[in-house]
């Protein structure tokens, strides 16, 4: 294929192809009802694993990229597309570096500046992400996610009036999607914990179905507790890959949970469960990272802390 048509045809075929394999739950392999340890009953799904479609998707694009005469916009949209492709299979540090690589051939592309600033969110390198953020926005001001995410680092940033603005902001979009309403829970929660909770309950009631995911919400609410949570999550799961997605988000979900309550060893058993999953693309699996890294600093900071009092006495 000589021209650009035919390239993105072919590419289009490629990134339609699922990117991470997902199995079949069978009958003897579906989730079933565990006994009940406290505070819930976990469930497991096999991690993730890099697909062949994955593998021939990242080969294919490479090829192009070195093979064919391109403008500088198209290389930066295979750069960009390869950089997706990187991104879902957990190689993010050449995802970052394709990502760059868009930039340098179209300084206008915004969506590579969102990804750039959440690399640099998950580094905590919070002056740098609102930066990045700074500039999607600036380039297509309408663009959801840069909200959410730049509202993201803003929270992770300490900064938690203006994270409330910006993740608030991306909830009015689709103020019907239930994972908007927890984050802007915990962005307003961080601000006035009773009013965030009336907040939450409030927009909950405004509109909800019976999809699961609405669950996470009724446990913040104190509707449900864990375990019941836990026996919902795998109803009408349909594969493995369903059931691990789930699973990320559910448990990233009861971490930030139990974190809020204090208690610390729970929510770090949560956070690995989500990471266990192999989800690299979900933000749940992202940020699960970002607070166990918060928490082993902290904890290392209360240790040289006691360490430097126990000195001076």
């Amino acid at each position: 294929m000589s021209n650009w048509k035919g390239i993105r045809y072919l590419l289009g075929i490629l990134l339609a192809l699922p990117l991470l394999g997902c199995s079949s739950v069978g009958q003897n392999d579906a989730p079933k009802a565990q006994p009940k340890p406290e505070p819930a009953s976990l469930i497991l799904a096999t991690p993730l694993q890099v697909s062949y479609q994955s593998e021939l998707a990242l080969a294919r694009l490479g090829q192009m990229l070195s093979e064919m005469e391109l403008t500088k916009e198209q290389r930066a949209e295979l750069f960009y597309e390869r950089a997706v492709v990187f991104d879902k299979v957990g190689l993010r540090s050449l995802a970052r570096l394709d990502f760059t690589r868009a930039l340098r051939e179209k300084p206008d592309f915004a969506e590579a500046y969102n990804f750039i600033g959440v690399y640099l969110v998950q580094q905590q390198n919070y002056d740098e992400a609102y930066e990045a953020f700074d500039s999607a926005l600036e380039l297509a001001p309408d663009y959801d996610y840069a909200y959410l995410n730049r509202g993201i680092a803003l929270y992770y940033g300490n900064r938690s009036d203006l994270a409330a603005a910006d993740i608030k902001r991306f909830y009015e979009a689709q103020p019907e999607d239930p994972y908007r309403q927890l984050w802007l829970f915990m962005a307003e929660a961080k601000l006035d914990q009773g009013k965030a909770r009336r907040n939450l309950r409030e927009r909950f009631n405004s509109g909800h179905d019976d999809n699961w995911n609405w669950d996470l919400v009724r446990l913040y609410l104190g509707d449900i507790n864990p375990t019941q949570l836990m026996g919902n999550v795998v109803k009408g799961v349909k594969d493995n890959r369903e059931l691990a997605e789930r699973l990320c988000e559910t448990y990233f979900y009861l971490g930030k949970l139990e974190l809020a309550k204090g208690n610390r060893k729970e929510a770090i058993s949560y956070f690995k469960l989500a990471l266990a999953n192999n989800v690299y693309d979900f933000i749940e699996h992202r940020y699960s990272l970002l607070e166990l890294e918060l928490m082993s600093r902290k904890k290392q900071s209360g240790a040289d802390a006691n360490a430097k009092k126990q000195a001076s006495i």
